[in-house]
């Protein structure tokens, strides 16, 4: 049974949507690590990292949701 680090794998090869959603991911990531390195932040800047952490998490969910599509498929296949 494949794992899901092994279903990634795959699909940064062949998913341009599970590529574009793995830079998103890396690239909020960033921006919440540079906002983490501030001390004591603006009310803006607390209200944008709480925006980051939701659409960082939110791509996670997308990819997990691709993850386990796959997953499916390749079952579906095996059964068939």
């Amino acid at each position: 049974m494949l794992t899901d680090s092994m279903i990634a794998d795959r699909l940064r090869l062949s998913s341009y949507e599970f590529r574009t959603l793995e830079k998103s991911h890396r690239r909020l990531d960033l921006e919440l690590i540079d906002l983490q390195k501030r001390h004591g932040l603006t009310l803006v800047e607390a209200q944008s990292k709480k925006q980051l952490q939701k659409k960082k998490l939110a791509t996670k969910d997308q990819m997990a949701e691709l993850i386990r599509a796959y997953r499916n498929q390749e079952l579906q296949a095996a059964i068939h």
